[in-house]
């Protein structure tokens, strides 16, 4: 949970910081990109890679390399001498970001019994919601305060005591998992799906301030020939030793597929949101980072009270009703955020603000864990590593695309020479504008959970159920 939170955090924990690192650091537009950029890409393409590997040399080793490697990283940001260094810093936390991530999901998975596993997953949604709105508000504080001097810097120094600890606490107390067969890694595999999803993600990050070049849109294309050219591959791999990267049997399971397609859309809608919405009060309103931050701070409390009733009590009572319910409650959250801003306009005050984002933060609650859950819970254990990457991946497409929307329906709604009296109401036009985006595509994740299962396996299972499979699969190793 530490590490899943280290992740959440360092995702949003920088973009408070930009102005004064390109203050500071002298750092060019280019370089300011890629500090954001670097991270997410190299993240994003290791994902599935670092799940599979967990599952051939063991979680928990994964999960130790990959803590350490990003305790390291963020040392090497902390003390970058140039921006050179830290966009080459961000690139290498990202990729152990990859091998880390991954095993979080899967140790949870392999280790728990069927009716425990509910309440790590009220814990884990409960940790999603805390993660991303305490970032901003943790950058904006570390920023302000310019902790010895260091100005933005203490935003990475903040993660080695909490990864040094995660570390030590983690060899003691985690259990080693690992597939129950002999696996290989599919380097074939890894070189399509890094390659297939660079050519996808590359476009979509960059497209925007490269003002949407035509080579973006045939690579984005062109990235589709890649995914189905791994998809032939795969097959073949499953065929012949079954070692492939990516578990193409893992689509026959109804709850898995269903499960990843509400994933991937819902990733979009929160890429959108929470970039747009923090555009809009400080740059919009002209809020500081920290009235900014602290204005989300009713959302993440909703979220995470949310996500622990979901789990331990409401979805074993309801289903997929409730996750059904979040998703017309961070609908109609939206919605009621959409009238206030064009009702109150410039003159908006953050408590106004607080009814909506509670709205949205109980929904987005009754969504988060129950649907990780609900993706994992008819998962073969063998492949729980393979699964997790993927959920992580589509996760982050889903962002990534959520993000390239933002140039259309937000951007594309503000003028390019603004004088200073039609920044705001510029600002608050376009908002609204996104958020009837955002709306519309809670409603679209409404109708993809009718296809969830009605009941997730594992709570409908007893303990006594679940041991002979535990024993018959030997997947814990002493």
């Amino acid at each position: 949970m530490t590490a899943a939170f280290m992740d959440l955090v360092d995702v949003t924990i920088v973009n408070i910081a930009i102005p004064s690192i390109q203050r500071t650091a002298h750092a060019s537009v280019s370089q300011i990109q890629w500090i954001t950029a670097g991270y997410a890409l190299a993240f994003a393409v290791g994902l599935i890679t670092g799940g599979r590997l967990g599952d051939i040399h063991g979680r928990k080793r994964l999960f130790l390399i990959g803590i350490g490697g990003f305790t390291l990283a963020s040392a090497l940001c902390g003390f970058a001498v140039n921006p050179e260094m830290l966009v080459a810093s961000r690139v290498l936390q990202g990729g152990m970001a990859a091998l880390m991530v991954p095993q979080v999901l899967s140790i949870v998975h392999a280790t728990f019994p069927a009716h425990e596993r509910g309440k790590v997953f009220g814990l884990f949604g409960a940790i999603v919601g805390l993660g991303a709105v305490s970032g901003p508000l943790l950058g904006a504080l570390l920023t302000e305060w310019n902790l010895f001097g260091l100005e933005w810097r203490p935003i990475f120094l903040i993660n080695l005591p909490v990864g040094i600890l995660a570390l030590i606490l983690g060899r003691r107390f985690i259990s080693e998992s690992k597939a129950p067969k002999a696996l290989k890694l599919d380097l074939v595999g890894v070189a399509l799906v890094s390659l297939g999803l660079l050519m996808l993600l590359y476009p979509l990050t960059r497209g925007r301030e490269l003002g949407w070049p035509l080579w973006g849109y045939a690579s984005m294309v062109g990235a589709l020939g890649v995914f189905a050219a791994l998809v032939a591959y795969e097959r073949r791999k499953a065929a012949r030793d079954g070692s492939p990267l990516v578990e193409l049997s893992l689509f026959r399971v109804k709850s898995f597929a269903a499960g990843i397609a509400v994933q991937t859309v819902f990733g979009v809608a929160l890429g959108i949101f929470f970039l747009v919405w923090t555009l809009y009060m400080q740059i919009g309103l002209g809020w500081s980072p920290l009235r900014a931050g602290l204005t989300g701070v009713p959302f993440s409390i909703a979220v995470s009270v949310a996500a622990g009733l979901s789990v331990q009590q409401l979805v074993p009572r309801f289903g997929r009703k409730v996750l059904q319910a979040g998703a017309l409650l961070m609908g109609l959250g939206v919605l009621l955020y959409l009238w206030e801003a064009g009702h109150y306009g410039l003159a908006i005050t953050s408590w106004q603000m607080a009814a909506p984002l509670v709205v949205m933060g109980l929904g987005m609650g009754l969504i988060v864990a129950p649907l990780t859950d609900a993706v994992l819970s008819e998962v073969p254990r063998e492949h729980a590593g393979s699964a997790s990457g993927l959920i992580n991946t589509v996760q982050q497409m889903g962002n990534a695309l959520g993000l390239g929307l933002v140039s259309v329906v937000f951007f594309g709604r503000i003028g390019e020479r603004l004088t200073q009296v039609q920044v705001g109401p510029a600002f608050v036009h376009a908002f609204q504008y996104a958020l009837w985006w955002v709306a519309g595509i809670m409603g679209a994740i409404f109708l993809l959970m009718s296809a969830l299962p009605k009941r997730p396996a594992q709570h409908v299972e007893g303990a006594a159920d679940e041991a002979p499979a535990l024993e018959k699969e030997a997947v814990l190793v002493p």
